[in-house]
């Protein structure tokens, strides 16, 4: 067994001692460290795959429509 194996199980096997509301406060405490979303950089290649009409269109659509209740829904 690994070293970075032996200390998961080692944790894991800590967290489970844990009452289940300190295991979740745990989870939710590791998934803040996870980087979020994607970066800039990785997006510049979609840059221009949909035409200015198209995006404005959208634009108007969100300003218009979100946020708005339908109480047929």
């Amino acid at each position: 067994m690994t070293d970075n194996a032996l200390k998961r199980n080692v944790l894991i096997a800590q967290i489970y001692k844990l009452p289940y509301e300190l295991q979740l406060r745990v989870f939710d405490y590791v998934r803040s460290l996870i980087p979020k979303g994607t970066k800039g950089k990785t997006l510049l290649k979609f840059e221009g795959a949909i035409a200015k009409p198209d995006l404005e269109k959208m634009a108007k659509s969100i300003k218009e429509e979100c946020e708005k209740v339908d109480n047929n829904e």
